[in-house]
């Protein structure tokens, strides 16, 4: 068993509002550090948010730079070692040829998502791929009412949705990314 090659993206865009149009999301700081510990905790080698809005990126950009350098690094190292694993991109292409020009070839793409896919996957399976060490894989995330179809569609993988105890199924995608992290690559 080799440790996995991967990375998460948390994509804003382009996602489904409650009427199914196509809309930006927009970036909370808690998903930016929430997120970016469960990745670095998992091992991911990178934590994209993906948005176009420069508003945004700049941002993620200020509250990740708090705690990258001067007061905030030195007040909590552990916030920097994670934070220093974010970046922000403007397209889900942006990400996968950044991971691309890293790893030295293309990822296989990993969508998320509530609802059941035809061509859902199990954790199991999916852990057992990452774990052989083969292949490198960018795992994403939706936010909103979920990514678009376009997404599913060009995803090489589309991972079971995690279902609870009843018919409630809307997790933040903060605890959505914990517990597929955990189910992924977490020790047993």
């Amino acid at each position: 068993m080799t440790a996995p090659i991967f990375s998460v993206a948390l994509v804003h865009y382009p996602v489904y509002n409650k009427h199914r149009d196509i809309v930006t999301t927009a970036v909370t700081n808690l998903d930016i550090h929430d997120i970016a510990r469960c990745s670095r905790t998992f091992g991911a080698d990178r934590y994209y948010i993906v948005t176009p809005v420069e508003e945004q990126q700049k941002l993620v950009q200020k509250i990740a730079l708090h705690w990258q350098s001067g007061w905030g690094a030195t007040y909590n190292p552990k916030r920097k070692a994670a934070l220093d694993i974010v970046a922000v991109v403007q397209t889900v292409s942006n990400a996968l040829e950044d991971m691309e020009s890293r790893v030295g070839h293309k990822p296989k793409v990993v969508v998320t998502g509530a609802s059941n896919q035809s061509k859902s996957i199990s954790s199991a399976e999916l852990a057992e791929m990452m774990t052989a060490g083969k292949q490198s894989f960018l795992l994403l995330f939706g936010t909103g009412w979920g990514m678009t179809e376009e997404l599913f569609d060009s995803a090489d993988y589309v991972l079971e949705p995690i279902k609870g105890a009843g018919e409630y199924n809307h997790l933040s995608v903060r605890s959505a990314v914990s517990i597929y992290m955990d189910r992924l690559l977490g020790r047993r």
